[in-house]
């Protein structure tokens, strides 16, 4: 099956180049490149892809409310293209709805891959770029928070995949770490988004930091 990517960012030469290296792959079609939200936004509704590389700041709508429009109105997934050190709204982007991040000098090997594996529908929550902008930001940002009795309704051992999916590991990570196999993950995970209304790992992320399971900045070792 091909998948079917919309590319929205306002430097050409960053679109064009994201645009070609996704092209050339067998299993991917870029089927537009946009300058702005507003036309990403409208891209999507008229092509129905399935993903969706949003450029965090673009003119007439920025990347977070056009991630937030096509998630609230589509099956789209959406990775957020950012630059770490200038981007102060990621956080803001996950609440949109956002499947996943990606510095804009990304390889052109982890570029394609992200693409497959949200188009599978699963999060990028790559240690090296993910949890460091949930960590830095959720550090820095004045946020809303979630009443801690909202994870009652799971058991000691869900509590602690939801622990284990905030620091950021993969189900093989929380498998050798809870001691058990990576299906029983799977059904953990599964559990957890379930039972606390979640779409993915990365809002789980967001639930383990804003009803204080996991301390804003804290180590991941912690």
């Amino acid at each position: 099956m091909t998948i079917r990517v919309v590319v929205a960012d306002d430097q050409e030469l960053v679109r064009s180049g994201f645009a070609m290296i996704l092209d050339v792959q067998e299993d991917i079609e870029v089927v537009a490149e946009v300058g702005d939200g507003a036309a990403a936004v409208e891209a999507v509704a008229r092509l129905a892809p399935d993903v969706a590389l949003l450029d965090v700041r673009m003119p007439v709508l920025d990347g977070i409310e056009a991630c937030r429009t096509i998630s609230a109105r589509s099956a789209c997934r959406t990775v957020m293209l950012t630059t770490f050190d200038s981007d102060e709204y990621v956080y803001e982007a996950l609440h949109a709805g956002a499947s996943g991040f990606l510095l804009k000098d990304v390889r052109r090997d982890d570029l394609v891959h992200a693409v497959r594996v949200v188009a599978a529908g699963e999060s990028l929550l790559a240690p090296s770029v993910a949890r460091r902008l949930i960590e830095e930001y959720t550090a820095a940002t004045a946020r809303r928070s979630l009443p801690a009795d909202r994870l009652e309704v799971l058991t000691a051992r869900e509590r602690e995949t939801l622990l284990h999916l905030g620091r950021g590991l993969s189900n093989a990570e929380i498998a050798a770490a809870l001691v058990v196999s990576e299906h029983t993950v799977k059904s953990h995970v599964g559990n957890v988004l379930a039972k606390l209304g979640l779409r993915d790992r990365i809002q789980a992320v967001i639930c383990a930091y804003e009803t204080g399971l996991i301390a804003a900045g804290a180590p991941s070792g912690e």
